[in-house]
């Protein structure tokens, strides 16, 4: 899992956090699915309730998977209105075009936000080399919701290259932080979304355990992407939860979030991986059909109809296409 790597021992070390830890709320492990032309996804939310992942509305763990060569997927072009998409790519390359002029690779360690706002038609696939090589492939894909007063906002698109994080450790060197988005102890990451979160990617080595300062006003959310530990303090009478692969943490009440490494991880990936995210809670009605997410039905039904009269505009002509294999 390369995304972007660094000798801790040279970066900025958080500050001790202080301030009581967050509780866990729930674990839960998200259902394997399918999407777009095919590729395969981790539905990281299902089964949470909104309250609990407000501003947030989904997230797609796109792979692991190794593709075959001929085997890579992406979707074709579809519309958004009402939120941002972040795409964040740790292994593998996926390119992005939409209609009004936002597009891209995004490869290891690279995110996008793409403010759909008041309509937006756009694809996400593989190039067309990496489909026929085939190859690793590892992201996220992240629907962030918008306020009523922004849902209706003019499309936007930012592509941030792997570097362009901020890198931190913590105070042992144990663990590397990845600030995408937000801002952790000070530390600023590049994305600029609508609606006030914090994205972090944190690598654990075997053992290792953080403490890292958390908004008191946001929500927490811990997704782990590889190898497994806890979260939370078991000390003072709290509980650490075990995380795996695979799992969503959510937690409640606290000004720092706790993650602790297993001392034995699998011999693959030999490091906990949590994508760790949480925001301020919008508090609004949301009523979500397919790719419109609004505050009321009237206004998903008027962002079809908007869409299938074209007033999301144009495909452009030099769209990029899904590769399609000719035998």
């Amino acid at each position: 899992m390369p995304a972007v790597t660094a000798d801790t021992f040279t970066l900025p070390h958080l500050a001790p956090a202080v301030g009581r830890a967050r509780a866990v709320k729930s674990v839960t492990k998200g259902p394997q699915a399918f999407e777009g032309d095919g590729f395969p996804v981790t539905r990281a939310f299902a089964g949470v309730s909104y309250q609990d992942i407000d501003p947030f509305i989904h997230m797609d763990q796109m792979g692991e998977v190794e593709y075959a060569p001929y085997e890579p997927r992406g979707t074709s072009w579809h519309p958004h209105r009402g939120f941002e998409t972040f795409t964040y790519m740790i292994d593998g390359t996926f390119q992005h075009q939409d209609n009004h002029g936002g597009g891209g690779i995004i490869e290891n360690g690279a995110t996008q936000y793409m403010t759909a706002g008041s309509g937006v038609l756009h694809i996400e696939t593989p190039p067309d080399e990496l489909v026929m090589s085939g190859g690793f492939f590892h992201g996220i894909q992240l629907w962030i919701n918008l306020p009523a007063a922004k849902k209706m906002t003019a499309p936007n698109y930012q592509n941030l290259a792997g570097g362009d994080v901020e890198l931190l450790s913590s105070q042992d060197g144990g663990a590397l932080i990845r600030v995408i988005a937000g801002e952790i102890d000070g530390y600023v990451g590049p994305g600029k979304s609508q609606t006030p979160m914090t994205i972090a990617h944190v690598t654990l080595a075997p053992g290792a355990s953080v403490s890292i300062p958390w908004n008191p006003e946001f929500n927490a959310l811990a997704y782990t992407l590889a190898g497994q530990g806890t979260v939370g303090e078991g000390e003072l009478g709290g509980s650490a939860a075990p995380i795996a692969a695979g799992t969503l943490a959510v937690m409640v009440d606290g000004d720092r979030v706790v993650l602790t490494a297993d001392k034995v991880q699998d011999a693959r990936n030999g490091a906990l991986d949590v994508l760790l995210l949480g925001g301020q809670p919008i508090n609004e009605t949301v009523v979500a059909y397919g790719p419109f997410v609004m505050n009321t039905k009237a206004e998903v039904v008027q962002a079809l109809e908007d869409f299938n009269y074209g007033r999301f505009g144009q495909i452009p002509d030099d769209a990029l296409q899904p590769f399609h294999h000719r035998h």
